[in-house]
């Protein structure tokens, strides 16, 4: 598990992370310690899907824990976010930014411990709904939900979302079994979400602002799939 810890008392992170060391005692996880809002903000930018977890005090100077958690869920609004403080105040304002849970300072173990086994059963309980990517830099949860396409040279395959392509290196056959039927193969090279398409125009598919080649010995086999599954949506519809 990856995860992250904001609070401008660099005691209390410590303390924290000593606690969580804890209770994942098999597989320990990697922590990534922030001082202060803007620069864990600065840093998701930077690395989104990176965390799995995060810790976040709401007494901070300069931006607070709760105007941070505001900005961040307009980043992403699925890492579970976690609030630590020492006021009993603050705890009911975690629901407009879907806080999944908070920690009295000091930290009780115990509670740290059934928080964490919570996290982790949600993970597990989700765990269908994302693919796990694992490159140089670190190891990614993605929705699938969010995945617009799979491109492949050479060895290096990216996986293409609105925001971004994560790399790594398989073979595309593997990515397309793993990914399953929502993704159809329109190319020796290429792998498409099918009800993410928006156009096919002879030899081109238009997907996510980017235009993908249909290779000439699939071209009828794809546009009769995509038919298909146009078909099936409007008949659920």
């Amino acid at each position: 598990m990856r995860i992250g810890i904001c609070d401008d008392a660099a005691a209390a992170r410590e303390s924290l992370r000593l606690l969580c060391l804890g209770y994942f005692r098999e597989e320990e996880p990697v922590f990534f310690e922030f001082s202060g809002g803007r620069g864990l903000l600065g840093w998701l930018t930077r690395h989104r899907r990176e965390l799995d977890l995060l810790f976040l005090d709401i007494e901070m100077p300069g931006l607070s824990g709760m105007d941070t958690a505001r900005k961040l869920r307009t980043m992403d609004r699925e890492l579970p976010l976690v609030f630590v403080t020492g006021y009993a105040d603050y705890v009911y304002q975690g629901y407009e930014v879907g806080a999944v849970g908070y920690l009295m300072k000091p930290v009780d173990r115990k509670d740290l411990y059934a928080l964490l086994a919570r996290v982790e059963e949600e993970r597990r309980r989700q765990a269908p709904d994302y693919y796990v990517i694992r490159n140089s830099e670190g190891l990614y949860r993605v929705p699938r939900r969010e995945i617009l396409y799979a491109c492949s040279e050479k060895r290096l395959v990216s996986v293409v979302t609105a925001d971004r392509a994560y790399a790594f290196y398989a073979k595309l056959d593997d990515v397309a079994k793993q990914l399953g039927p929502e993704f159809l193969r329109i190319h020796q090279r290429y792998l498409v979400r099918m009800d993410r398409v928006e156009a096919m125009e002879g030899s081109t598919l238009h997907i996510g602002g980017a235009a993908l080649p249909v290779s000439r010995s699939l071209r009828q086999s794809v546009s009769m799939a995509l038919a298909r599954h146009m078909l099936g949506e409007e008949m659920e519809g």
